[in-house]
């Protein structure tokens, strides 16, 4: 199984990335056809989200609930100061696994793929890798 490294650079502390082009391009790298694409983010304070990607309001919607649920201000025991960010990578998650049809990940309507940054701004590494048959 071929792997394709997408590097995505965040430009603010927190981010919903759309990555849904890249990962796709990704896919015409590896030759897919149909099957299962698998989007892996290899980072402790960064995740992969699906989700609507029409209304930019949704993901910041999504990132104000995050910063409700674990906020910045409690004390935390970590030393660098981003536990927030390792803790809202792990509500998140760092992977998902899509289908593949014709090519392409076969979303919904309005649906993408996005890389949550939560201690950025960096560059970020996006695994993509392709299990099924060819095109």
């Amino acid at each position: 199984m071929a792997i394709e490294r997408l590097r995505v650079d965040s430009n603010a502390r927190q981010q919903l990335k759309d990555i849904t082009g890249a990962v796709n391009s990704a896919l015409q790298k590896l030759g897919a056809a149909a099957g299962l694409c698998h989007v892996f983010v290899p980072h402790t304070t960064a995740g992969v989200v699906v989700n609507e990607n029409a209304d930019p309001d949704v993901c910041a919607d999504m990132l104000a609930w995050l910063d409700d649920a674990v906020p910045q201000s409690r004390p935390f025991r970590h030393a660098e100061g981003n536990s927030p960010a390792h803790i809202k990578a792990t509500l998140v998650g760092q992977s998902a696994t899509l289908p593949v049809e014709g090519g392409r990940l076969a979303l919904g309507t309005w649906q993408g793929v996005f890389l949550a940054e939560f201690d950025g701004p960096r560059q970020r590494t996006v695994l993509v890798s392709f299990l099924g048959g060819g095109g």
